[in-house]
C-alpha cells in the first residue's frame, strides 16, 4: 500500500547554466510497501518499503494511466535524489533541456538498500535477505505499474550501478520504453580489476573486527574498513588530473584521505556490504539481442571502472539492434563520476530523443 507522502514546495532557486531564473520545479516524496515479498534467491522479506521522489506533473488519460514518465536509476554509493544536485538537475529539468519537467514526469526510486527504501541499517542488520540487480529492476518495475499504472516509458536512463540496471531494463521489459541511455556502465558481468576493488571493498566490510557479524554499535560503526573502502572509491571514480588538483602535495594529499575516511561515516556498512554484494547477479550480455528499444551507452575514455580498452561495449553493440556508443573524451572529464555533470553529456540524451 501507498504510505502518506510528504509533498515538497521545492524551488530549485535558479539554475545555474543560465542567466536569468528557471521555474521551480515541482518534488513530491513518498513510499510504496508491499508484502511477503520474495526475491529471486529464494529469501523473504516481510514487509518491503520503497520510497521515491518524482519530479514534474504526470500526464493521465481517462484510465488514471502515467503517459509522460521517464524513469531514472541512481548509483551504488547513491539515492534517487543525486538526480536533484545542481549539477544534475541544473542541465536536465529546465525549459528546452533533455528532460523538461513541462513534458516529462520524472521518477526516482531510491534502490533497495539506499535512501528511504528498506535497508539493512533498518534493523535486520546482516538478517536483511540478499538482493540482487534484478530484484532490484522488477521492483522498479512494480512501482510504475502499481503506484502510477505506467503503460510505457518515454525513457529509461541510468548511471553506474544505474546504468547497469537499464542495460536490464531492456531485456528484461522490451517495448516497454521508447528509449534506454546506460551512463557508465558495461553490457558484461563485473570481473577484473571492477571486480577487484569491489572485493576489497566486501572483505574490508566483513573483516573489520569492529562490524562484529553485522552486529556493530551504530554509535561505534566499525572504522578500518572505511580506511580502505572510502579513498579507494575515490581512486576509483575520480580521475588523476582532479586527484592532483585537489591533492597537488603530500600534505594536501593526507588530508584529503582524511577528509575522505570522515566523510565515509555517512555510510553504513551493512548497507554499503549489501549493495556492493547485490551485483552478483548482474551480467546482460547473454540477452543483448532481446533489447528492442533503442539504446544510447554514453561512457567516458577516464573512467577506470569501465576502462574502454577492454572493448567491451563495441562488439556488445553488434547485438543490441538500435544501438549507438559514445564515448566521451578525455578534457573536461572527471573519471566515473563525469556521469554526475549532466553539462558534459546531456546534449547526447537530447539528441536521442530527439530522433527517438
Amino acid at each position: 500500500m501507498i504510505r502518506i507522502g510528504l509533498i515538497l514546495a521545492c524551488l530549485l532557486a535558479a539554475f545555474a547554466t543560465t542567466a536569468r531564473a528557471q521555474p521551480a520545479l515541482v518534488i513530491y516524496e513518498n513510499d510504496y510497501t508491499l508484502h511477503d515479498v520474495t526475491f529471486a534467491n529464494g529469501e523473504r522479506i516481510a514487509d518491503l518499503r520503497l520510497h521515491y521522489t518524482t519530479v514534474g506533473l504526470p500526464l493521465r488519460d481517462r484510465e488514471g494511466h502515467v503517459l509522460n514518465a521517464v524513469l531514472l536509476l541512481h548509483g551504488t554509493t547513491g539515492t534517487g535524489k543525486n538526480f536533484l544536485a545542481p549539477t544534475l538537475a541544473n542541465n536536465l529539468f529546465g525549459p528546452d533541456q533533455p528532460l523538461d519537467t513541462r513534458k516529462y514526469f520524472v521518477i526516482l526510486p531510491d534502490g533497495i538498500g539506499a535512501g528511504g527504501s528498506s535497508k539493512p541499517s533498518d534493523g535486520l542488520h546482516a538478517h536483511f535477505p540478499h538482493y540482487g540487480y534484478i530484484d532490484q529492476v522488477e521492483l522498479q518495475y512494480r512501482l510504475l505499474t502499481d503506484v502510477f499504472a505506467v503503460p510505457h516509458l518515454r525513457l529509461v536512463l541510468g548511471t553506474s550501478m544505474g546504468g547497469m540496471q537499464t542495460w536490464l531494463w531492456g531485456e528484461r521489459h522490451p517495448g516497454f520504453m521508447d528509449a534506454l541511455v546506460p551512463i557508465g556502465a558495461m553490457p558484461a558481468a563485473i570481473s577484473g580489476r571492477n571486480m577487484l576493488w569491489r572485493e576489497m571493498v566486501i572483505r574490508a566490510i566483513r573483516d573489520d573486527p569492529g562490524w562484529l557479524g553485522g552486529e556493530y554499535d551504530p554509535a561505534k560503526p566499525p572504522r578500518l574498513w572505511l580506511e580502505t573502502a572510502a579513498p579507494l572509491f575515490a581512486l576509483m571514480t575520480g580521475n588523476a588530473e582532479r586527484l592532483q588538483q585537489a591533492a597537488p602535495t603530500r600534505g594536501d594529499a593526507i588530508a584529503l584521505y582524511n577528509r575522505l575516511v570522515a566523510e565515509g561515516y555517512q555510510w553504513d556498512a551493512n548497507n554499503m556490504l549489501y549493495t556492493w554484494e547485490s551485483s552478483a547477479d548482474y551480467d546482460p550480455a547473454p540477452d543483448l539481442d532481446k533489447i528492442t528499444a533503442p539504446l544510447l551507452a554514453i561512457n567516458f575514455a577516464d573512467d577506470l571502472v569501465n576502462p574502454p580498452e577492454l572493448d567491451i561495449i563495441a562488439p556488445a553493440m553488434k547485438r543490441v539492434k538500435h544501438g549507438q556508443y559514445v564515448l566521451i573524451p578525455r578534457g573536461a572529464t572527471y573519471g566515473h563520476q563525469t556521469l554526475n555533470y549532466a553539462d558534459i553529456w546531456g546534449h547526447l540524451v537530447a539528441e536521442f530523443l530527439a530522433k527517438n
